[in-house]
C-alpha cells in the first residue's frame, strides 16, 4: 500500500510540473488517502503483534 502511495505521489509531482493541475490534485489526494490507510493498518498490526 505504501508503494501505491509513493507511485501516486510521483504521478502528482510529474503532473504538477507539466501543468496538469486537476490530475496532480487528484493524484495527491489519492496518495494522502493511501498513506493514511497504510498508517492505520501499520498501527493495527503493531498493536495486534504486541498483544
Amino acid at each position: 500500500m505504501l508503494h501505491y502511495a509513493i507511485v501516486f505521489l510521483i504521478i502528482a509531482l510529474i503532473a504538477g510540473v507539466l501543468g496538469f493541475g486537476g490530475v496532480a490534485g487528484t493524484a495527491a489526494w489519492i496518495a494522502k488517502v493511501l498513506f493514511v490507510v497504510f498508517l492505520v493498518l501499520f498501527v493495527v498490526s503493531l498493536i495486534r503483534r504486541n498483544s
